[in-house]
């Protein structure tokens, strides 16, 4: 990448404009070079936070949960006090019932319990190909990308394949809180105070909340087989059973999770591969690289950009003196583009071994849970899609949502033959 004419003065990572106009990148590269530990100002009544934006670094904060907490949040949102317990999500949980909650359905996630789902799966694929490339012109996005995980999942909660649209339509709400395109209410409003008591702000929540309860009243009791099922008739680990904000908080996290990351990651892999097309034409002839091209497409994707942590003690990180209750990032993002790590992070390359990314997570309590799936809907994706295509371009310009936690890809109009 060219250097940057930036320098530490004009880092800032609260910049959404950056983010919106995929210019993060230079950022990321200028501290990581000169300031790995960086404290960056946040407007009032937000306190700022340091950023950690080197790849070991990264790792180190991720695994000790003890030293740098979940329990305060995971975004930079600072959450009042007497909220907390109402926000609070597997996600911003640690120790003994972060633990159990995960197990209620980590065996559900997992790369030998999909196995079972690979060839259904694959018809899914089939279909949403099928489906789009009997147009010569259309949004990449709209009609592969957000259809394929949306779909899966509807199948995993077993709602109606009609409610697929509905349930994109929240996810791009929430997680596009700060995109006048998605959000009902931009999280920088003052009026997003009046829903400060529900995740990203977003009164789209309380219809996700409405949407879970009505399918729990029908299954609770019952012997379905799909995730709501065994949300509410599964008692977790620890013997205590999940509460009813717990399983609101659970199902929103599925819904969220389980469709715009993947969506993000199969946008940006598509993308790069038709900016490298000896890449394309390598996966198009040898199909069996893809599993392996996988790692390198999510780190080139790294579809989430951040997540937070809170220091519980005061702690030195590069000779920078960190203290209680200050909020410290990891930019997985940044640390997938660590030139200590990766040769050449700025090429795409589909045979790169070893791959270390980060696009999960790192050892951490927290890695990704859905991380299994995720890759086997980007395999199926494009062991399906490759195939299939005698060529692809974009047609038009490609869009970012304005987000610096999710990497997302808004739309991408691309025009195709297909074979």
């Amino acid at each position: 990448m060219v250097s940057s004419p930036l320098d530490l003065t004009g880092v800032d990572l609260t910049d959404l404009d950056a983010f919106e106009r995929n210019r993060a990148w230079e950022r990321f590269d200028l501290l990581r070079r000169e300031d790995p530990v960086h404290w960056n100002p946040e407007p009032a009544p937000n306190a700022g936070f340091w950023s950690i934006t080197r790849h070991e670094d990264i790792v180190a904060v991720d695994r000790d949960a003890e030293t740098f907490t979940s329990t305060r949040f995971v975004n930079l949102e600072e959450v009042d006090d007497d909220l907390i317990k109402i926000r609070r999500s597997m996600l911003e949980s640690d120790g003994v019932r972060h633990r159990a909650l995960r197990r209620l359905l980590q065996r559900d996630f997992g790369a030998r319990a999909l196995q079972r789902y690979e060839e259904f799966l694959r018809g899914l694929t089939r279909a949403t190909v099928d489906a789009a490339l009997h147009k010569r012109e259309f949004d990449f996005v709209r009609e592969i990308s957000a259809d394929f995980p949306i779909q899966v999942l509807a199948r995993m909660l077993d709602v109606p394949e009609d409610h697929t649209g509905q349930l994109i339509d929240w996810g791009n709400k929430m997680i596009g809180n700060n995109d006048p395109d998605y959000a009902d209410v931009l999280l920088s409003d003052a009026e997003s105070e009046k829903y400060k008591h529900l995740p990203f702000r977003s009164p789209s929540a309380l219809e996700v909340f409405e949407y879970g309860r009505e399918l729990a009243r029908r299954r609770r009791g019952g012997d379905g087989d799909d995730l709501v099922s065994k949300l509410v008739n599964r008692v977790p680990q620890d013997g205590e059973p999940l509460t009813a904000t717990e399983f609101d908080n659970y199902f929103l996290l599925l819904v969220v999770a389980g469709n715009e990351t993947t969506r993000h990651a199969i946008s940006h892999s598509m993308l790069a591969l038709i900016d490298n097309p000896d890449q394309l034409a390598l996966l198009r002839d040898r199909p069996e690289l893809i599993p392996a091209a996988v790692e390198e497409l999510l780190r080139w994707a790294s579809p989430v950009y951040h997540f937070r942590r809170t220091a519980t003690r005061d702690v030195e990180l590069h000779g920078r003196r960190v203290r209680a209750g200050d909020k410290v990032v990891m930019w997985f993002a940044s640390g997938n583009r660590d030139e200590e790590v990766f040769a050449k992070p700025y090429e795409l390359d589909v045979t790169r071994t070893p791959n270390d990314h980060l696009a999960f997570g790192k050892g951490s309590p927290h890695f990704c849970l859905g991380n299994s799936l995720a890759r086997m809907e980007m395999r199926l994706m494009f062991e399906t899609l490759l195939p299939r295509l005698e060529s692809i371009e974009r047609a038009g310009e490609v869009t970012y949502v304005r987000s610096n936690f999710v990497n997302g890809v808004k739309r991408f109009p691309v025009r195709v033959t297909a074979r």
